[in-house]
């Protein structure tokens, strides 16, 4: 018997939709705050980079990663809750590995080593 979600294209599809709108508006809310940060050269304006406005979009990307991962071991056959309890772990772990490392920037960014986020150095 075929079932509507089985198997899972449908949450394939929107984990992957819910991580790149996700990350479109984390991405703008962080270049307006680093641009807003250089013009004005506040801490404070660092500082809000921490709250809701960031972390939001940032969980969205999270949330959206998790789908797609556990939809996509979904379609090989493996049940639900394997593939969440394999995802979920793998992708919030590696969320706080990123996190750690973007406030280890704006630290650097603050600290006046505005060449933290220039990658042509490398």
């Amino acid at each position: 018997m075929y079932f509507l979600f089985d198997p899972p294209y449908f949450f394939l599809l929107a984990g992957l939709l819910i991580a790149v709108t996700s990350g479109s508006a984390f991405a703008a809310v962080l270049k307006q705050s680093v641009a807003d940060w250089y013009d004005k050269r506040s801490t404070r304006t660092l500082a809000t980079l921490q709250g809701i406005d960031l972390q939001l979009p940032f969980f969205g990307i999270c949330l959206g990663t998790c789908i797609f991962l556990a939809s996509g071991l979904g379609i090989f056959g493996f049940p639900a809750w394997f593939t969440y309890a394999a995802a979920a772990p793998l992708t919030f772990l590696s969320a706080g590995f990123i996190w750690r490392q973007l406030k280890g920037n704006l630290a650097l960014l603050e600290s006046g080593q505005e060449r933290a986020f220039e990658l042509d150095i490398f």
